[in-house]
Parts: structure tokens; sequence; C-alpha cells
């Protein structure tokens, strides 16, 4: 019972992770701009994401443009627009093995051992997702702080952590959280091969001839 609940625990964080990786993907926060030095002109925010850049002005509605080229982009953005896509590809794919492995649900993989390994693989997928997900928002994050503090990048060109970043961060640590719930949740295999079982005996010993023992005295000398 204990271990069911926290396959669905794992299972829900997967969903969590899984809703916040697409939403990490599509958001174009990923860089804003920094008010800093002659640069303060706050009524105009400009962001920039892994497929847009964005400007949004006060009192006017915010306008997108897609990215003309995917080779004028830096290539932190380059790298993370393919491990994005790859973590979501994958953890759709983690989501109907967990379920499917998942003690509450019936499959295909009857028996306890199969959904047993197909949750911990899925598990182990889940984390392998979350690694997925950390690496491009740390790698961006990482550029972002080098350029912010290099005296030879203008200070109209520096920009400052947007809010998908840390949304990323927070997925991450959901997908690896949803994965080690659901590989400590399945219990040990039992070893069934070592064990007494009586029933068995007693089949056993019901298909078994009885054995006569042949008496020493015959019935004629008793009488």
């Amino acid at each position: 019972m204990v271990s069911s609940a926290l396959q669905i625990v794992g299972l829900v964080l997967g969903v969590i992770g899984l809703v916040g990786t697409c939403a990490v993907t599509g958001l174009p926060q990923w860089r804003v701009t920094a008010f800093i030095g002659d640069n303060l002109v706050v009524f105009e925010n400009r962001w920039e994401g892994l497929w847009m850049n964005c400007v949004r002005q006060v009192n006017i509605r915010m306008q997108c443009k897609i990215y003309d080229s995917l080779l004028a982009l830096p290539p932190e953005l380059q790298a993370s627009r393919a491990l994005m896509c790859v973590a979501v590809a994958l953890q759709f794919l983690t989501i109907f093995l967990a379920a499917a492995g998942m003690k509450c649900t019936r499959s295909q993989f009857g028996s306890e051992r199969a959904k047993s390994r197909i949750l911990i693989a899925a598990g182990v997928m889940f984390i392998f997702g979350g690694i997925l997900v950390l690496i491009p928002v740390s790698w961006v994050a990482n550029a972002i702080i080098r350029n912010f503090y290099n005296p030879l990048v203008p200070n109209a060109q520096k920009h400052e952590i947007g809010e998908a970043l840390f949304i990323g961060w927070a997925t991450a640590g959901s997908l690896i959280a949803a994965g080690a719930i659901l590989c400590c949740s399945c219990p040990p295999e039992d070893g069934k091969s070592y064990s007494y079982a009586p029933a068995r005996c007693g089949k056993y010993n019901q298909h078994q001839p009885t054995r006569k023992i042949p008496s020493m005295y015959s019935k004629s000398e008793f009488v």
C-alpha cells in the first residue's frame, strides 16, 4: 500500500516536470534586459528565448519575433534548443512507461516482476530527463553571469537571468525527485525459490503412492 502511494506521488511529480519542461522550452524569458549603466530605458523590456525574442513596452502589447536563423544564435542557445526538445520527447515516453508499470494499473505486463523492472527503468529515465533539463538551464545561466561581469562586453549587450531559468531548475528538481521515488518504491524481489511452501509439499504428497509396511507376523500366528 505504501509503495503504491509512492508510485502515485512519483508519477504526479513526473507529470509536473513534463509540464514545466514544455513551459520552459516555449517561454521567451531565458535572457532579459539588464538595466545597468547607460542602459536605463526602463519602459522597454527585451526577452530572448530558444525560439523567439520579444519586446514589451509600457502601455503597449508585447511583440515577438521568431529567429530568422538558428546559426545566428549563441552556442548555448543552440545546444539548449536541441537538449530541451530531447527532454520533452523522453518525458512523454517515460510517463507512459511509468503508468504501465504501476501496481494500481492493469497492463499487458502481468507479472509483478516485469512491472517493477519497467517502473525502475521509468525512474532512471526521469532522472536522465531532469539532467537534460538541468544542463541547458545552468549553461545559459553561466553564460549570462560570465558576460555580465565581463568588462569587455558593452552594457547594452548584457542580460540578466530570466524567469524561465528558475522554472527550469525547479522542473529539473521535480524530475529527479520523481525518478528517485519511482526507483525506491519498488520492493526487492523475494527469494521464492528458497522459501518453504507447505501447500506445495502437501499437494506433492497427495500424488505419492502410499507404501505398505509388511508385517513381521502373519495373521495365522494370532489365531
